[in-house]
């Protein structure tokens, strides 16, 4: 059953999705060669606890961090570990936060110093891949035009598109219906009205669509060992259209400090 939210219940999440946004662009400022995921792990959490809310993780389904860290093939759910970050890299930092009662969860795929063209190329598409399926958020429309935009767009450009994890409603709990997938047909599933709230999340893979589980029972892997990206952000559809509640705009602030613009 899918739990459509009021105005005030919006702005609840809004405030709880704005947290996440902070922390992922605290991250981004920490994020260089040598640095360790458990090192952004426990300045996420100091962050999070600092500032009003709660990690959202942590604990939720035995999930034993604040974040999740997925670097290089691990696609999604990599557990944060002692392993310093490399030059080339690129790591996907998966963030939730519980405050007044409803949850945030976005992520970003950051770049570790320079990276290939390739992997850019990757980045860029999984980024504008989310945006088309925030686009397709409008009252009228089905799930299945969400995960067609974003389909379509993905294959076009030759990349896979992971079918074992999908978006998903979100509010009270982190998970909610509806799911909402990656791919799809228009005009399929349920129809988006006024108050629904959901994660839409692109995992893109640079190769084949398929992946596994690693024996951590947590990480998820491209099944070739390529790369793979994932972009995420929390919508809400109001008067009809999408709005995104999360932003980007922290991150992108502190990687231009970082870069000198």
């Amino acid at each position: 059953m899918i739990y459509y939210k009021t105005r005030d219940e919006i702005e609840l999440m809004r405030k709880s999705a704005l947290l996440v946004s902070k922390t992922l662009g605290m991250i981004a400022a920490e994020i260089e060669p040598g640095v360790t995921p458990n090192r952004l792990d426990q300045l996420a959490e100091e962050f999070i606890c600092d500032n009003g809310g709660k990690p959202g993780f942590k604990g939720l389904y035995g999930c034993p961090s604040t974040i999740l860290t997925s670097v290089n093939e691990q696609v999604v759910h990599g557990l944060p570990t002692n392993r310093p970050l490399e030059e080339g890299d690129i790591i996907a930092v998966d963030c939730g936060v519980l405050m007044n009662g409803f949850y945030g969860d976005h992520a970003y795929t950051f770049a570790v110093g320079p990276i290939s063209k390739e992997k850019q190329q990757l980045l860029d598409v999984t980024l504008e891949c989310l945006y088309l399926g925030i686009k397709a958020t409008t009252s009228g429309n089905r799930i299945g035009d969400i995960g067609y935009a974003i389909q379509t767009y993905a294959e076009a450009h030759g990349y896979g598109v992971v079918r074992e994890l999908v978006g998903h409603g979100l509010g009270k709990k982190m998970h909610e219906s509806p799911e909402v997938p990656n791919f799809g047909n228009r005009g399929q599933g349920k129809v988006i009205k006024n108050g629904l709230t959901i994660a839409i999340e692109p995992m893109i893979n640079m190769g084949t669509a398929r992946v596994m589980k690693t024996s951590d029972n947590w990480t998820i892997v491209t099944a070739d060992g390529k790369p793979s990206a994932h972009f995420e952000h929390n919508v809400a559809v109001i008067d009809g259209k999408p709005e995104i509640l999360s932003t980007f705009q922290y991150v992108e602030e502190a990687l231009a400090r970082k870069a000198g613009i």
